[in-house]
């Protein structure tokens, strides 16, 4: 999906003229950046580069994660890195993204049950152990989703 249709799609709810007023800038603005951005070989393209693309260039110019890692911070959620998907060994390698997936998922339960069976409670330095074991398994879950994306378990004709 590109950057204007994101844009187009977000502020359909609350409406053009709401956002503008809200981020103090004109609705032709936010009209402008639901468009394609203007390219100075087709003069008929009124959009103008939006927050977005400016987002995005910045992230490429800095090669600095943190402002992406913070723009997920100020929508509530966090940054998790796609892993590098390489092709091996299709059919052990399904069930070994598989395995992975169980055992990180195990390694988040045994941290929970621990935490609470010690104390009856989890503490500050419990909670960050079972985020770090969240994080893994959302990385193991995202990579064995982008392998099956990628057509990495399809099987190869004979």
């Amino acid at each position: 999906m590109k950057s204007y249709e994101v844009i187009r799609q977000a502020v359909d709810g609350p409406g053009v003229k709401s956002v503008a007023a809200g981020m103090k800038v004109s609705a032709a603005l936010v009209y402008k950046w639901c468009e394609p951005a203007a390219d100075e070989s087709d003069p008929e393209q009124s959009g103008t580069k939006n927050p977005l693309d400016r987002l995005s260039e910045l992230v490429s110019q800095t090669k600095d994660i943190r402002l992406v890692r913070w723009a997920c911070n100020q929508a509530g959620g966090f940054y998790v890195p796609n892993p590098p998907t390489t092709p091996g060994n299709l059919d052990q390698n399904i069930y070994r993204q598989t395995r992975m997936m169980v055992r990180d998922f195990s390694g988040l339960l045994d941290s929970v049950t621990e935490s609470v069976e010690n104390d009856q409670q989890i503490d500050l330095k419990e909670a960050d152990t079972i985020r770090q074991k969240w994080e893994e398994l959302k990385q193991n879950v995202e990579h064995f989703v982008l392998l099956c994306e990628k057509g990495h378990f399809l099987k190869k004709p004979k």
